[in-house]
């Protein structure tokens, strides 16, 4: 029976090629360098007490940051298995316990999404975290019994990119909770740099620097345009990424010099020309650009506000003059920002 590698499919070589891509040592992590000392500090600690677990962690933040990657680099540290589950899967209290139920001791779950898990399987998670054990009803009405699960003694780590939507009973039962920022733009290019060994691609430094410029401070993000522009050069057939290549590409993938692509620029636009600058609610904002409000939130706000491109007031969000100029939109100033 071949492995689902060997298969010549388009979508499976990109994901064998992400899954090259991913860090595969402590060292070999670049940036959140706090975050690292600390968890470092929690695993030594665990290591000298003898114990095959450690307090339950949940990491929040933008999406492509390294969550995902941080959790394996954690277990391979802790040198214990890992078993990654997406919270929206988990339907029912059977599919919890069918998961809490195969792990041994001192696995870690990896929960991504966790602030999409359903309420009723949430509640169920309480006792797990805390005592691991795991009390299921089973039936309804008078017949109802209620049975005990004992749960082998696991470490969940829970990853979100909206921590305001996690309820505070679950938040509090993790131990430590970090926010993972975005890169500089020295990390960014000391990733691409690494990626590029990895994928073989031939790149000068300027090129580095000129798609590290543009890869909104996120690794993920990077590594997807250093993979974009080798394909243009491939087919420009050259062998090296130079920065006269690497502008030509981001230029005709139409990433601007701030990383910007056509859906931010259209929110900004939107902002700017069809709310005369802001205050401008949410929904409204989502209305009028096309956009889901959750996309808003989660892909392109967080990134214009890293910029300093739009700012949120008590009556919605307004564009700052940063984002006139950056369009090259005449700024007539605003005087309602509150």
């Amino acid at each position: 029976m071949s492995s689902p590698i060997s298969k010549n499919t388009k979508e499976e070589k990109n994901e064998v090629f992400d899954l090259a891509l991913r860090p595969r040592t402590w060292e070999e992590y670049v940036g959140q360098e706090k975050i690292k000392k600390s968890i470092q500090i929690m695993i030594d600690a665990a290591k000298k007490r003898q114990d095959c677990h450690f307090e339950h962690l949940l990491f929040y933040g933008g999406p492509g940051l390294g969550k995902t990657t941080l959790a394996y680099l954690i277990a391979k540290k802790m040198q214990t298995n890992i078993r990654i589950v997406s919270a929206p899967a988990i339907k029912k209290a059977g599919d919890l316990a069918a998961i809490l139920t195969n792990l041994s001791d001192g696995d870690i779950l990896f929960l991504d999404e966790c602030h999409r898990l359903n309420s009723t399987c949430e509640e169920y998670l309480y006792s797990a975290m805390e005592e691991f054990k795991l009390n299921l009803i089973l039936g309804k009405g008078p017949m109802a019994k209620t049975m005990e699960l004992n749960l082998p003694h696991f470490t969940l780590i829970g990853a979100t990119t909206r921590l305001a939507l996690l309820s505070s009973p679950l938040r509090s039962r993790f131990g430590a909770i970090f926010q993972l920022g975005f890169y500089t733009v020295e990390e960014i290019e000391k990733i691409i740099q690494r990626s590029a060994k990895i994928l073989k691609i031939e790149i000068e430094p300027k090129a580095i620097k000129i798609i590290a410029q543009r890869s909104r401070f996120t690794p993920r993000t990077a590594n997807r345009l250093l993979k974009r522009v080798r394909d243009f050069v491939q087919v420009e057939e050259k062998e090296l990424i130079t920065p006269q290549m690497a502008e030509k590409a981001l230029n005709f993938l139409e990433i601007d010099q701030a990383g910007l692509e056509p859906s931010d620029r259209k929110i900004l636009e939107t902002i700017i020309k069809k709310f005369n600058g802001g205050p401008v609610g949410l929904q409204a904002l989502a209305a009028a650009s096309s956009e889901e409000e959750d996309t808003i939130l989660d892909i392109y706000e967080p990134y214009l506000m890293q910029l300093g491109f739009i700012k949120r007031t008590p009556r919605g969000r307004v564009a700052t003059e940063l984002a006139y100029r950056h369009l090259g939109i005449k700024y007539k100033g605003i005087d309602n920002l509150l």
